[in-house]
């Protein structure tokens, strides 16, 4: 009887984990994507998501300086992002790192030893990064529309520091503008507006 229940647990485990992992089509993904990037972007914006067979690729190309990411599948809820297509070459890098199943200590010292040696780009002006996540209850994967969902902002500014942008280390109040990673390649502005 216990060998039983235990297969019956581990195939309810297992159908559990392929509902979680079922892959919007393309357009869906587009759709939900793109609700990261500003209204003025997001119909041009290039589209980054997932094939039925869960491979990563271009599902739509732009025809404006953005860049949005879909959802990834096998994590829990919906978070997407859309950026200026100037941070792409640190963006494309950390994927390929992450791909090669480098940490997020060792990605960030690899493109920090890059980006000051002169391998890998990073914007000469500042440029954002828009953030929006949202639960999976929250979410209609049949029209790509997200209820409630929590948009933040990252503003990416290379080696500035808290004394160079007058910005403090952590928020004093929510929605605050902070500077995290300061003095380093990754710099950048946090905007996390207070949730309701």
């Amino acid at each position: 009887m216990k060998q039983i229940f235990f297969v019956i647990t581990l195939f309810c485990i297992a159908l559990q984990a392929n509902a979680q992992t079922v892959i919007p089509a393309a357009d869906i993904q587009i759709k939900t994507a793109s609700l990261a990037a500003p209204m003025d972007k997001q119909a041009g914006a290039k589209v980054y998501g997932y094939t039925s067979d869960g491979t990563f690729k271009t599902l739509r190309n732009g025809t404006n300086d953005f860049v949005c990411i879909a959802d990834d599948p096998k994590k829990e809820g919906i978070n997407v992002s859309c950026y200026h297509a100037d941070l792409e070459p640190f963006m494309e890098r950390g994927r390929v790192l992450t791909k090669e199943g480098k940490n997020q200590k060792e990605i960030f010292d690899i493109r920090e030893k890059e980006v000051k040696g002169g391998q890998l780009a990073m914007p000469k002006q500042p440029s954002t990064l828009f953030s929006l996540s949202g639960s999976a209850e929250n979410y209609d994967s049949k029209t790509g529309d997200v209820k409630d969902g929590y948009l933040r902002y990252v503003v990416y500014i290379p080696f500035a520091t808290a004394e160079t942008t007058g910005l403090p280390l952590k928020p004093d109040v929510p929605g605050m503008p902070w500077i995290m990673d300061p003095g380093t390649h990754r710099a950048h502005i946090m905007i996390n507006p207070a949730k309701k």
